[in-house]
């Protein structure tokens, strides 16, 4: 973990943020336009917006990881909570820590601001990011579905 500081993005992290989340996409095979991924980076950098970005430097000021997450309201509980939408730290990063303090910088975020759980979801085959997140987080029994809208 030595060397490596997670932060907030920055508006001339565009050309990294962009090589990362190109990777993210690439990873979990979604094809994703140059307009899709410019939309989400006005997102990141408008702060009236609900999604935010922390992203992972090394010493040598290279990004090496990205975490997007928002609020989202807990009606059950009455709570407010962040989900964690994207994680992603660089392929020749894994295993340097970039992941613990992405995930660290959130649960201190969630902290800070009151809010009562961090979650996310993840591939089911996505093996080596499950075993980190078995040491940092609880698996939980539900089930995801999605629903396209009608139209």
């Amino acid at each position: 973990m030595t060397g490596i500081q997670v932060r907030a993005v920055r508006a001339d992290d565009f050309p990294q943020w962009r090589a990362l989340y190109r990777g993210y996409a690439e990873f979990y095979r979604v094809e994703q336009t140059e307009e899709a991924a410019a939309l989400v980076w006005s997102w990141v950098n408008d702060p009236g917006h609900e999604v935010n970005a922390l992203v992972a430097e090394d010493a040598d000021g290279r990004l090496v990881g990205l975490a997007h997450y928002r609020p989202f309201a807990r009606p059950l509980s009455a709570t407010t909570g962040c989900f964690l939408d994207d994680l992603f730290v660089a392929p020749g990063s894994r295993g340097s820590g970039a992941a613990d303090l992405l995930l660290e910088r959130l649960r201190g975020i969630a902290a800070e601001r009151g809010w009562s759980v961090v979650r996310w979801i993840t591939a089911d085959d996505n093996h080596r990011a499950r075993a980190k997140y078995d040491q940092v987080a609880t698996r939980t029994m539900w089930v995801t579905y999605d629903m396209a809208p009608t139209g």
